[in-house]
């Protein structure tokens, strides 16, 4: 049996940015809930829940001895902080998104 809980209840997040690129990298507070980030926090999930907002590539590395993902949002911040029209595009503002998601835990 699973139950849904959002991805902020398990685990942590720290973003940055810069030009055109967010990059996120999402930590499993627990180590046991780290195979649940790599199963289901997915450039395709992203792109699917995400795509008018990330419309470049989602390249997700895994960090197994940290517990953790970073993924890199390429072409995410409108073209860059400085070049946007948006007040908040930062990458803390992915990060936000991203933790909101929800999760199945076994």
């Amino acid at each position: 049996m699973t139950h849904r809980v959002t991805l902020r209840k398990i685990a942590h997040a720290r973003a940055g940015d810069k030009g055109n690129r967010s990059n996120v990298s999402v930590f499993a507070y627990d180590p046991k809930h780290y195979p649940v980030l790599v199963d289901q926090i997915t450039p395709e999930r992203l792109q699917q829940t995400f795509g008018a907002l990330f419309t470049g590539q989602i390249q997700r590395y895994l960090l197994p001895q940290l517990h953790g993902l970073n993924l890199v949002l390429d072409e995410a911040l409108e073209g860059g902080v400085n070049e946007s029209l948006n007040l908040d595009s930062h990458g803390k503002s992915w990060s936000f998104l991203i933790l909101g998601l929800e999760v199945d835990l076994p």
